[in-house]
């Protein structure tokens, strides 16, 4: 069972900047970024496959946030910049435990096979 441990989260500004970090036990294949704000669903932010040379996007954060990956520390990591208050919610991390779908991205929440407990990210008007 692998498990995922988010961190970076916190307050920010409006325009402002944050670095998520994804710490993994074990080895993961493809991995995303989901959030969910207050009185929302939870939605697909990032995804990114197990090379790291192919990543998918939201439209909503795509050209603001980039997502990126460390495999030999077994981390993903999520770029946030010029955010804006729509952008608060709990971000989760999440990735795929299998080998042969390896070099995909995913955006549904069921081709994931772990999830992190999520880390609150705030922006302030």
């Amino acid at each position: 069972q692998v498990q995922l441990v988010e961190s970076g989260g916190g307050l920010v500004q409006a325009g402002g900047s944050l670095r998520l970090s994804c710490a993994a036990s074990g080895r993961t294949f493809t991995m995303g970024w989901f959030r969910q704000g207050p009185g929302k669903e939870r939605e697909f932010v990032a995804t990114i496959n197990w090379t790291g040379r192919s990543t998918y996007y939201a439209d909503s954060v795509k050209g603001r946030f980039t997502i990126s990956r460390d495999n030999a520390e077994n981390t993903v990591y999520l770029q946030m910049n010029s955010l804006k208050p729509e952008d608060t919610a709990v971000y989760v991390c999440a990735a795929t435990g299998s080998w042969i779908t390896r070099l995909a991205v995913r955006t549904a929440p069921d081709d994931y096979d772990y999830w992190g407990q999520g880390t609150q990210v705030t922006v302030s008007s």
